[in-house]
């Protein structure tokens, strides 16, 4: 019976990390065990750091919690959020690996319609791993899966595609709402499954959600910088969003691509409408003006790396954002921080942070 317990080698093993922020013991993980066990797990702690968080045996994890975060980062550690699931981009910039998944830890296996488990991390892997299409929207969706090509009338100059920066996957049970959507639609439940993954064209911004995201760290890592939010600041859950609104820009400007639709999870819990809507509650009216300026923001052809084109962006930011709130001029300080921090951790690669930091 031995030689039945040697499992397969998943891809990407040695150059992806899993990133879970979390407040709770992740007793989900056994749920994923079957896909996960074999990979190497950053856990970002949120809140009380004197809190114990279990982790079920047999997992390869660190944990980082607020008093790591401080230490490794020093003064830098203010661009980090705390009491909102936006530290999960801490694990980010601490990781070594070329590609990161990011899930909830409410987030459990789904199933397809055939009753079959749901393997999402290796879904995301096949979405990374081949090209897509930006530039001329494919109408038979994907055309690098099987089963699937480029329809009749798609230019060949444009058949090999560009690299994928980012995957963004979807949620049967729980959708994700905001505040006002999930007040007016208490009990509905997405139990839509749609077999399709679908480049975003070049020009359109989208909700990201970071529920059950992967991408491409090498690509566009310092551009994933989950924003300020939760404690002390006048806005939360729109990290993900603010991420992905800055992200997508970046993507366009560098010629990279993002796929949207499978693969799918559980999400199994529905957060409270009226606390999500004291969160959102500035960020509802704020989005009508942040999104206009995402969508006419011009990079300078001088951006020539994913560094240069975010502090070109918090320039913007703070130039035109400034003047709706000065929440704004402080969270453009804090994306010019984050990629100070980031590349002080990755200056060295493979050194340990907390070497970076002075101490062994």
């Amino acid at each position: 019976m031995a030689g039945s317990s040697i499992k397969p080698t998943p891809l990407l093993k040695d150059e992806l990390d899993i990133v879970i922020p979390t407040i709770r013991n992740l007793d989900f993980l056994e749920m994923w065990r079957p896909f996960f066990e074999q990979y190497h797990l950053i856990i970002v702690q949120d809140g009380d750091p004197s809190k114990t968080i279990k982790v079920p045996d047999g997992f390869d994890y660190e944990l980082y919690n607020r008093n790591d975060i401080n230490r490794i980062l020093g003064p830098k550690a203010s661009c980090i959020s705390f009491k909102d699931s936006a530290c999960r981009c801490f694990g980010y910039m601490v990781s070594k690996k070329k590609y990161i998944y990011t899930i909830d830890d409410d987030c459990f296996v789904a199933k397809d319609p055939s009753g079959k488990e749901i393997n999402a991390l290796e879904q995301h892997i096949k979405n990374l791993l081949s090209p897509s299409t930006p530039l001329f929207f494919n109408t038979l969706y994907d055309p690098y899966r099987e089963g699937a090509d480029f329809v009749r009338g798609y230019p060949f100059s444009l058949r090999e595609g560009v690299p994928t920066a980012v995957s963004h996957g979807l949620w049967l049970n729980i959708p994700d709402y905001d505040a006002p959507t999930q007040l007016v639609k208490p009990l509905e439940r997405n139990t839509r499954y749609v077999d399709a993954v679908l480049t975003i064209p070049k020009g359109t911004l989208f909700p990201m959600c970071g529920m059950n995201l992967a991408f491409n760290r090498e690509l566009i890592g310092p551009a994933m910088y989950f924003g300020l939010m939760g404690d002390g600041q006048p806005v939360g859950r729109y990290d993900d969003m603010w991420a992905g609104w800055c992200m997508k820009v970046i993507c366009d400007h560098m010629g990279w691509g993002v796929k949207t639709g499978l693969p799918y999870i559980w999400h199994s819990k529905a957060s409270n409408p009226f606390v999500n809507l004291k969160k959102e509650y500035n960020g509802i009216f704020w989005q009508e003006e942040i999104i206009p300026f995402f969508q006419s923001s011009v990079l300078p052809k001088e951006c020539t790396t994913v560094q240069k084109c975010y502090i070109e962006l918090a320039k913007q930011v703070k130039e035109k954002l400034g003047k709706i709130d000065p929440y704004f001029i402080k969270l453009a300080d804090a994306m010019v921080t984050w990629i100070e921090a980031w590349d002080e951790l990755n200056s060295s690669e493979g050194k340990p942070a907390k070497l970076l930091n002075g101490t062994a």
